[in-house]
């Protein structure tokens, strides 16, 4: 029985009167859950999840350099560049500034970092770490949110009537802690939110990435070696 005292973080003197140790093992026990309590309440921070996908297809008319061969062209010969937009980090690695989106009462200017990688019958854009730029509050949550993001670009080797599909299959999830503000609003409405900025953004960005590819691919098969950035910074 003395281990058993000993063991206690508290003191107690008198242990002939049972109704002394029944009251300091109470105390003990009702602080020791304060404490427990408190730690995992203070870990617990609610999170949201957004997930967005789209596919756009494009009819692509086949010139004299056929586009599957433009297709397999190394990262480094793209000049589908958005000069306003993107810029080249290395080879295979390209910097993009999203124009500015809106969510609730900010403004956000993602800032991502991706990889082409070369595929047989196009290319695949991947998602490195993404950056926010705005105010300081959204400047604080790029340590408390992450970002993936698949494009898989490829065109079909069916050959119809001279024309060939182009299709760019895009997926982007991103988890995000909600900030002390926003705890209020249900998380389920702010999944919902940011499910439709996202889509919104597939849905401006990836035509208008479609149609560039397009006008890349038509200046490379007519022999213009010499392509410039085609982009008006409007991603």
């Amino acid at each position: 029985m003395a281990s058993l005292y000993s063991s206690f973080p508290i003191s107690i003197r008198n242990r002939e009167n049972p109704n002394c140790v029944k009251k300091a093992l109470m105390s003990y026990v009702s602080s020791s859950c304060s404490r427990s309590c408190f730690t995992i309440s203070a870990d617990l921070n609610p999170k949201a999840r957004f997930i967005a996908k789209r596919t756009e297809t494009i009819e692509v008319q086949q010139l004299e350099r056929p586009l599957i061969e433009y297709m397999s062209l190394p990262a480094s010969q793209y000049s589908v560049l958005d000069a306003e937009r993107i810029e080249r980090v290395d080879e295979n690695t390209f910097r993009c500034y999203v124009t500015r989106i809106k969510f609730f009462a900010f403004e956000v200017c993602p800032v991502l970092l991706v990889r082409v990688e070369e595929q047989p019958n196009g290319c695949c854009i991947r998602l490195l770490s993404c950056k926010l730029e705005g105010s300081p509050m959204v400047v604080a949550q790029n340590e408390k949110f992450s970002a993936s993001m698949v494009n898989q670009i490829s065109c079909s080797r069916e050959l119809i009537n001279s024309v060939q599909q182009l299709t760019s299959d895009t997926i982007i999830e991103v988890a995000i802690e909600i900030p002390f503000a926003f705890q209020l609003v249900p998380v389920e409405a702010i999944e919902s939110t940011g499910r439709q900025v996202l889509e919104q953004i597939l849905r401006i960005m990836l035509p208008r990435f479609m149609a560039q590819l397009v006008k890349d691919y038509k200046a490379w098969a007519t022999g213009d070696m010499s392509r410039q950035p085609l982009g008006t910074g409007e991603i």
